[in-house]
């Protein structure tokens, strides 16, 4: 690719066209997701209970903060990735700020994955044997992924790094660990953590939000992340404009 054309590029990241590349496909996605999710759900959810919170409130919790998340994270990479925003206003403590806002929701997809599938245990029909089973299956490689994510991505790439750096930019990809069987393991494999919570405890509501999430995530790497790496990963290596 010529320096003309990857100048074109990096201008294309500081365009509001850009920012909102494919985010009405992201719209158009959830639009589908979410009305399905609950179609599945509801069923399930008889006015139980966890931790006195109702089933339908965990539903919404499990299925609109990682909405949240994902709105911020196409927020704050787009502004990052065209203006800097983030590294203008933090400073070099641009990326502690971002892991600071970015993990909570990370870590909150799991536990209010839990409640919903507490207050809706054994509401799915499915026999308990192969349901256990079915979740030991897939809790085996989520783990090893996240396992992997540490110890060959590190945290600081994994959550977004290269939108903040060159020098993430210039690391070869990963192929060790669960990066070897596929090169976005962090999506494909980490999420059947919450598949097997839902499993565990016989949840139909809390596997249909697992389905949802999973599904969504895959949105937005189509969506913001999949556009993204195709430009930065375009931009000439001295073009660093954050940080």
């Amino acid at each position: 690719m010529n320096t003309g054309k990857q100048r074109l590029w990096y201008l294309s990241a500081r365009s509001w066209r850009y920012f909102f590349h494919r985010q009405i496909w992201h719209l158009s996605a959830l639009l589908i997701l979410v009305p399905v999710s609950w179609t599945f759900a509801a069923p399930a959810m008889n006015e139980g209970s966890w931790l006195g919170i109702t089933d339908a409130a965990w539903f919404w919790l499990a299925t609109g903060v990682p909405v949240l998340h994902q709105l911020i994270v196409w927020i704050v990479f787009r502004l990052q990735l065209g203006w800097a925003v983030f590294t203008r206003i933090f400073g070099g403590a641009d990326l502690f700020v971002w892991s600071v806002l970015f993990i909570p929701f990370l870590a909150a997809r799991p536990v209010l994955v839990f409640g919903l599938a507490k207050a809706t245990r054994t509401t799915l029909e499915l026999p308990q044997t192969l349901a256990a089973g079915l979740a030991l299956l897939l809790i085996l490689p989520a783990i090893y992924t996240f396992w992997s994510t540490i110890r060959y991505f590190g945290i600081r790439r994994a959550i977004g790094g290269d939108h903040f750096r060159t020098a993430y930019r210039q690391m070869p990809l990963v192929r060790q660990g669960a990066f070897k069987y596929n090169s976005n393991a962090m999506y494909a494999f980490a999420f059947f953590l919450l598949w097997s919570i839902a499993l565990f405890t016989g949840s139909q509501a809390a596997l249909s939000v697992a389905i949802f999430q999973h599904a969504y995530v895959w949105v937005h790497y189509y969506c913001t992340e999949k556009p993204d790496m195709k430009l930065i990963y375009e931009l000439p290596a001295d073009e660093e404009k954050s940080g």
